[in-house]
């Protein structure tokens, strides 16, 4: 070969391995800068085997400790045997007080109790009566599996039809339909992060708003429980989810020759409100959610009183592989947590809303029922004595975040000083319900 040609084969050579080398090292700087620029994605939560030794300490350092946290006083009930969930907590609904929990801070997948936040974030946007006709975009992305109501494209529902759906029957379908509504499935998702982190859920990492199985969607019992005390506070929540059974619309078809659309019924499927083989009624059960996929097990949070007293309860994933389990250990949890209020030091507590708290240590300000719930305080508007049922028609709703309704004679009560405020006797009497399980 020329030596010419060696010299120009020898630059050919070197001019390549320059030319690799430094898209090398291109490609590694631009993945450093990725890796950089959205530490919140790779850094996120994963569900583990077992719970940190050490967690989140929202709503007190006890919260943060694995295992689990309960302190009796005189005469104070020891815990119910048998209880396998990964994760529970029990607390006063109004007090804010936390009787006892176990891993409460432990981020584990959620499945649909994550719809309370879903409904907290959405449901105060859009009026219950306005209607919306399905297209077929509206139900795009709806996982392989979920549970339906079903919600049919090209069919009219109004937006109460639509709740009754996600909270009856936890219709992934009416979420979707619901999060097209909101702007999209990605907005919602943004949306339902921003008002976890309002409510100091900072356990919970959003990734589908209908709690579908998702890489790194997480959320932990303690932020559940916070999910369903703000949802409580409003009107149309409490309705949607203490109805037991309602008449949903059907798919129209015709019927010698005329369109017909009919209706077919759509069942609560949280057993503590509607019963089921081996499971009763929970007496003063009132709600709130279920939830159920292959990752998160069984999950349940549940709100009941007794006595003028109102719990909630979080269990998340029992081990124990009976039908129902998540519901049996529900059930121990309230009938502890009844037996013990008065009797049990509290390990801890529910936090109120960041918009809530005082700032730079001043008393908050209160506010007016009316100002406080968009309407006028007590009486049938607001769930008083003369309200409609729960599964009847009816009109209102909240106004958004922290806000809180005066539900039975405007007896409001400050929690934490600042502007989250609740009815003495929220949520009754709209949604208490002592119902016998259908024959």
């Amino acid at each position: 070969m020329p030596a010419s040609n060696k010299i120009a084969r020898r630059s050919l050579l070197a001019g390549s391995a320059t030319f690799l080398t430094a898209s090398l090292a291109t490609s590694l700087a631009a993945s450093l800068v990725t890796f950089l620029a959205a530490p919140a994605a790779l850094a996120a939560p994963r569900p583990s085997a077992t719970p940190p030794a050490q967690m989140s300490t929202v709503g007190g350092a006890r919260l943060g400790q694995a295992g689990t946290q309960v302190d009796l006083g005189a005469g104070g009930p020891v815990l119910p045997k048998g209880l396998t969930a990964r994760s529970w907590i029990v607390a006063d609904a109004e007090s804010g007080d936390v009787l006892a929990a176990h891993n409460a801070h432990w981020h584990l997948p959620p499945a649909s109790t994550l719809k309370m936040l879903f409904a907290d974030t959405v449901l105060p946007r859009f009026p219950k009566s306005t209607e919306h006709k399905v297209a077929p975009s509206d139900l795009a992305g709806v996982g392989a599996g979920s549970s339906v109501v079903p919600v049919h494209e090209g069919e009219t529902y109004t937006i109460r039809d639509l709740w009754l759906g996600v909270f009856l029957r936890s219709g992934n379908d009416a979420v979707h339909v619901l999060s097209a509504m909101n702007g999209g499935v990605e907005q919602t998702v943004k949306d339902m992060q921003a008002h976890a982190e309002e409510l100091q859920a900072l356990d919970t990492q959003v990734v589908s708003p209908d709690g579908y199985d998702a890489p790194e969607q997480v959320s932990s019992a303690y932020d559940l429980t916070l999910f369903a005390r703000s949802g409580l506070q409003k009107k149309d929540f409490r309705e949607y989810c203490s109805t037991v059974r309602v008449k949903f619309p059907g798919e129209t078809k015709k019927v010698k020759g005329k369109k017909v659309r009919g209706t077919f019924e759509i069942q609560n499927t949280n057993r503590l409100l509607s019963g089921d083989t081996d499971v009763s009624v929970y007496d003063g059960i009132a709600g709130v959610k279920n939830g159920n996929t292959t990752k998160a097990g069984a999950t349940f949070t549940g709100v009941a009183e007794r006595g003028g007293r109102v719990l909630l309860v979080t269990v998340m994933n029992p081990q124990k592989n009976e039908h129902n389990e998540v519901y049996k250990e529900t059930a121990k949890l309230f009938d502890w947590g009844f037996a013990a209020a008065g009797k049990v030091r509290p390990v801890g507590e529910l936090v109120p809303p960041r918009s809530a708290a005082p700032a730079d240590g001043q008393p908050g300000a209160t506010a007016s029922a009316a100002e406080a719930g968009g309407g006028t305080a007590g009486g049938a508007a607001d769930g008083g004595p003369s309200a409609k049922p729960a599964d009847a028609s009816a009109t209102g709703g909240s106004t958004g975040v922290g806000i809180a309704l005066a539900i039975t004679g405007g007896l409001l009560v400050l929690l934490s000083g600042g502007v989250f405020l609740i009815n003495r006797r929220w949520p009754l009497p709209d949604l208490v319900r002592r119902r016998a399980p259908r024959p």
